[in-house]
């Protein structure tokens, strides 16, 4: 009986002892790690944006009047040199007509004048002032028929018109809004940038892929001619800390409109960018983290900084380096300080497996 209890004792702590060792095997998981990938990539930013026409102007009354007649109508495309106004010209043929016989005058008077200065009749100052007096009469007749030339509006380059303001019949004032005319066939579109994203495109976007742009425009398509960043502003909005850029955009087809919105999409080079799956990050406080895998495969928790975000990816300012293992899989299943067993992997089959979130 007494062999019976040593030998059942013997077998429980035999069993505990392959228990706990299978227990402790148990905690040291087989993870996933890999180093950062490395390499030189584009990164896009995206920027809203106003659209402009690069010609956009208002056309007003020149002269006070009723208007007689509107040759067009709104969201008409008129080409340069077309009538599109007509004010009631009769007080302005009036006057042209006024200033011309008075203008006969003056040249009949100036002919006798030098008729006689000729005979030495009268003298130079006379012959003078009578030439002055013409001079001064041909400009009045030069002023009416520009007055009335003013009546007739005319399409100043071509484009396209924008709503009526008046109608026909109407009283106009001096100075007094007709219509908009926008030349669409060159776009200029405006965006902001931030201040530390304005120094990387002039330190690391000197290339001319660099300066290329893309419109997005507002329906999330892609705007079919690229664009190029033609002016940058002289100084930063002391209030946003943003820069105004412009960049131009040809526009053949006339798709885009005066006063359209959208998103620039600006592609800037990224050298030996550090690349890590977003998957392999987590946050405390706002603040991202990694788990490193030390040399005796014990995790350590890093804080990082992230450059760059990209579809599934990050490119990493500071925190790691190029050689660092990073833990890929089961971030809420571990924690700081816990062995595991490593599955290294290269940074191509960390690649091939963003679809995968993080366990």
């Amino acid at each position: 009986m007494k062999n019976f209890i040593l030998l059942f004792g013997s077998f429980i702590l035999f069993w505990s002892c392959q228990t706990e060792h299978a227990a402790e095997h148990h905690e040291t998981p087989r993870l996933q790690v890999a180093t950062p990938l490395v390499i030189d990539t584009t990164v896009t930013r995206s920027y809203v944006c106003q659209i402009h026409a690069s010609k956009h102007i208002e056309l007003r009354a020149l002269e006070q009047g009723y208007l007689q007649h509107i040759s067009v109508d709104e969201g008409q495309t008129v080409t340069a040199g077309q009538p599109m106004f007509k004010i009631l010209p009769n007080v302005y043929e009036a006057e042209l007509m006024k200033t011309k016989a008075e203008a006969e005058m003056v040249r009949i008077e100036y002919q006798n004048t030098k008729m006689l200065a000729d005979q030495k009749v009268v003298s130079a100052n006379e012959l003078a002032l009578a030439k002055a007096k013409l001079d001064k009469a041909l400009a009045e007749v030069k002023l009416a028929e520009t007055h009335l030339g003013f009546t007739n509006i005319m399409a100043p380059f071509t484009g396209i018109m924008d709503k009526l303001h008046v109608r026909e019949g109407s009283l106009l004032e001096e100075g007094e809004l007709l219509t908009t005319l926008s030349d669409n066939s060159h776009m200029w579109v405006y965006f902001n940038v931030p201040e530390a994203e304005y120094l990387d495109y002039v330190t690391k976007g000197k290339t001319t892929n660099a300066q290329q742009v893309e419109l997005q425009m507002a329906n999330g398509q892609v705007f079919p001619h690229s664009g190029k960043v033609s002016t940058i502003e002289g100084e930063f909005n002391p209030e946003t800390g943003n820069i105004q850029f412009r960049a131009d955009f040809p526009n053949p087809e006339k798709i885009l409109r005066h006063g359209e919105t959208g998103n620039i999409l600006m592609h800037l080079p990224a050298r030996n960018a550090m690349i890590i799956p977003q998957k392999a990050t987590f946050e405390i406080l706002d603040e991202k983290y990694v788990y490193i895998v030390n040399a005796e495969n014990r995790l350590e928790q890093k804080r990082i900084e992230i450059a760059e975000e990209l579809p599934h990816l990050y490119i990493i300012r500071s925190g790691v380096g190029p050689k660092d293992r990073i833990l890929l899989e089961g971030l809420r299943r571990v924690k700081n300080g816990q062995e595991i067993e490593v599955n290294l992997q290269s940074p191509d089959q960390m690649l091939s497996e963003l679809e995968l979130d993080a366990e």
